[in-house]
């Protein structure tokens, strides 16, 4: 999940904007008939208001409908149900990155943009890593990406130096070059603290495991997760941290998680670029920097959300479907949502973009965020296979694993469990 699991925060409304609809982005620009109606879905905040508008008012022929849902699961849901009926799917169908395994699965439904889209726009656009995500074997592409999470660790300056912990960022980047060091410190921070290290123990598992060359399947879409040692000395770690009393043990974006940023209930969360909106609109301007953000992250790098356009085979007009998300996906347009929502670019050209380097933050002690993340975002391994149902069984299996864990559970128990429920879940 992602910047797009941000709304499971802030409850986004759901919203359905139509031809002269609340967001404006169905009307046509005045005294233009339109020759083409295009619909767009999305969920949550893509940024994407004032740029339709844009678009239409730049090409007056074209009228764009756009379905926009307040949370991923439930955009998903509607997508799923509408490929498998053959009918209802809008012409550019947002994916967030827990679901493109599911839709690559069946990108038989979905146009190849390689061969319908604009002639300059290729692959090579985005960072490797994520247009592969959208990639099949055939070598169609079938999104064009949107946004990224790349990874860096927020934490408490506060905290930390009433633990007796550097709080500088440099220094606190010492302590987190790898994850036997990160949960090392964790014991050292719990021993002279009545706070939790961490927030919730499968925030962390979810960011180790995405770092492993191999996750929950192989390329062949087979569950690994009995032979794959990565993953299991990943559970043994988290594990021994909960039992070591450094979870909070909170079920991340619950009312409890929100309220527990305003009580300063947890020192270190691991923080994707769209995770400080969170931290901020949580924490509240009382703690405006307390919280600071280091770039150092165990293991490496890591990318946590990011979303991609699809161009489905029930649009009757694919070719200016794919034009549209093209415009929408290009540099400029992707600064632009930036500005408006925090959607951290994926486009190569887009990173290097002024607007985007100078960019600090003042609630984490004026960070320079925007260099800081174009520069985890560049340190991502190539990405990581995800077989059909990687989301369920990272958010729903491992996710009750480890709550289960959290509040009493056998580790063992819960690790067979596990292995149990991604099993049915692969069948």
């Amino acid at each position: 999940m992602s910047y797009r699991l941000r709304a499971r925060a802030l409850g986004c409304v759901v919203l359905l904007a139509v031809a002269a609809g609340a967001c404006g982005a169905g009307e046509e620009s005045k005294g233009a008939v339109a020759d083409v109606e295009l619909s767009i879905a999305t969920f949550n905040e893509f940024g994407y208001e004032d740029l339709l508008k844009q678009y239409q008012d730049t090409h007056p022929h074209v009228r764009i409908t756009h379905r926009k849902t307040g949370k991923a699961d439930d955009h998903h849901q509607t997508m799923f149900t509408q490929m498998a009926s053959g009918t209802g799917l809008a012409d550019v169908e947002a994916v967030e990155e827990g679901w493109i395994a599911q839709v690559m699965a069946k990108s038989d439904q979905f146009n190849d943009l390689n061969k319908i889209g604009p002639a300059d726009v290729t692959a090579e656009r985005w960072l490797q890593w994520k247009s592969d995500a959208a990639s099949n074997r055939d070598g169609e592409l079938i999104g064009y990406g949107t946004d990224i999470g790349p990874m860096a660790m927020c934490y408490r300056r506060d905290l930390f130096e009433a633990a007796g912990l550097p709080s500088d960022p440099e220094a606190v980047g010492a302590l987190f070059g790898t994850w036997e060091s990160y949960f090392a410190t964790g014991d050292r921070f719990v021993a002279n603290s009545d706070k939790a290290w961490f927030d919730s123990a499968s925030q962390v598992f979810n960011a180790m495991v995405n770092q492993n060359k191999v996750g929950y399947y192989d390329l062949d879409d087979k569950l690994v997760l009995e032979s794959n040692t990565a993953v299991k000395a990943d559970w043994d770690q988290v594990t021994a941290a909960v039992e070591n009393g450094q979870s909070a043990n909170l079920v991340a974006f619950s009312n409890e998680w929100n309220t527990a940023f305003k009580n300063a209930a947890f020192a270190t969360k691991t923080c994707p670029s769209w995770m400080l909106g969170v931290i901020e609109a949580q924490s509240g301007p009382e703690n405006e920097d307390k919280w600071a953000v280091t770039a150092a992250f165990p293991g490496g790098a890591g990318n946590w959300g990011g979303s991609f356009l699809t161009v489905p085979k029930q649009s009757k007009h694919p070719k200016e479907a794919a034009e549209l998300a093209a415009w929408l996906t290009a540099p400029e347009q992707q600064i632009k949502a930036f500005t408006a929502k925090g959607t951290f670019p994926s486009q190569n050209e887009a990173l290097l973009s002024p607007a985007l380097l100078n960019q600090t933050n003042p609630y984490f002690g004026n960070a320079k965020v925007g260099a800081l993340f174009a520069e985890q975002a560049n340190k991502v391994p190539a990405a990581q296979h995800k077989g059909p149902a990687a989301g369920q069984i990272q958010d729903k299996v491992f996710g009750d694993a480890l709550q289960a864990v959290e509040h009493g559970t056998k580790v063992e128990s819960a690790w067979k469990q596990a292995l149990a429920e991604a099993e049915k879940l692969a069948k």
